[in-house]
Order: structure tokens, then sequence, then C-alpha cells
């Protein structure tokens, strides 16, 4: 018998959708370039944001959204290669999965770390740049412009050929449970909490983690 749980809780779906409106602002405003860099800063700063809400409710979140469930042994890995992962494993991010999540979730932070502390000499200055020396300024500036943003493409390459290979080859929509939480499963497993208090919980990270971010910047 079939069961519908309730995976992603809506934080964690707002989260991912808000993060993916936010990264493709910051490809299109980083292209141009111009009269654009403000908003391509502004953006900058709502990904900070949204990675520090992300890092508490990685600990406080819903059951499936928590690091702990999806913080993988590389024996578990190995397994579920093999074909023989634990069916808890099959439920939020899988073994590869969040794999892909953490070097997302790193490669952003060190993006969003370089550019604050940037210079291009021509037309942005990271907020935070005067705290550093001009040399390493510039190095950061490298970084974020050379190979940071690359690394973030090639990421999100990566995660559009997973979602196209699950459901071509293995016929698993995982955009679906992205949108509405829920995911059809052949075996029982344990809900993610989702309800107004957790939602308010979050609501409250968020704006901590923004009030944050507008004092660090400023």
């Amino acid at each position: 018998m079939r069961k519908l749980v309730r995976v992603w809780d809506l934080p964690t779906r707002v989260f991912h959708w808000a993060l993916l409106v936010c990264v493709v602002g910051l490809v299109i405003t980083g292209k141009i370039g111009g009269a654009t860099i403000d908003w391509h800063a502004r953006l900058g700063y709502a990904v900070l944001t949204l990675l520090i809400f992300r890092l508490v409710w990685g600990f406080v979140g819903g059951r499936w959204s928590r690091f702990a469930s999806f913080l993988y042994s590389p024996r578990s890995v190995l397994n579920y290669l093999q074909g023989r992962a634990h069916p808890d494993h099959l439920v939020g991010h899988n073994p590869l999965g969040a794999g892909s999540v953490f070097a997302m979730l790193l490669v952003l932070a060190a993006q969003i770390s370089t550019g604050l502390i940037s210079d291009d000499e021509i037309s942005f200055t990271g907020p935070l740049n005067k705290w550093v020396s001009s040399a390493n300024g510039l190095l950061a500036t490298w970084y974020h412009k050379e190979v940071g943003q690359f690394l973030l493409l090639g990421l999100v390459a990566l995660h559009v050929a997973a979602i196209v290979f699950y459901w071509r080859k293995k016929r698993e929509n995982l955009i679906h449970p992205m949108v509405v939480g829920d995911k059809t499963l052949s075996h029982d497993a344990t809900p993610a909490r989702d309800d107004k208090v957790s939602r308010l919980l979050a609501l409250g990270i968020f704006v901590a983690s923004g009030i944050f971010v507008r004092w660090l910047v400023t």
C-alpha cells in the first residue's frame, strides 16, 4: 500500500524556490554588470539571509530538512549506489542528493563571502572590503568572478541533470514533492512537522537572519 507522507515542510520549500529565483537573478545581473550591480549585491544579501536561515533550520526544522537526516556515511553512499539503500534514505535527500545539497550550500557560502570583501576596482566594492587587505580583496574578486561562478553554474547544471535522470530513468518526480510538500512512498515514514508553530518559528528565524545581514552589510 502506497502512503502519502509530508516530507518537505513549507519553510524548506519556500527557501528552495526563493534561492532558485535569487541565483538566477545573480547570474543575470552578474553577466549584465553596469547599472545592475546594485541589484546583484541586493540579491547576494538575500542569498546570505537564506543561507543563514537554512543553517539554523537544518537543526530545528522538519524531520527531513534536518542535516542529521541526510548526513550519510561512506558506507551508506556505497550501499545506495549498489541498490541496497535503507528505506529512510529514499524519503528525503538520498545519499547522492545530499552530497549535491552540501556542495551547493558550501559553494554559495564561498561565493557570497568573497562578494562581501571583493573589489573589482571599477563599479563595486564589497561592504566588508575595508576589513581585509587590498591583496585579499583582489584575490576574493578573482575567485568570485573566475572560479566561484563557474562552480555554481556547474552544480546547477548537475542538479538539473539529476532531476531529468530520475524523471526519465527511474520515473521519479523530484520537483512535485518540493512544490506540494508530500511524497508518495511504498513504506511507512515519519512525516515532517509542518504546522503553524513550526512555520512561525521559521518566520522568526528568517526575520532574525535578515536583521543580522542588514547589520553586517551596513
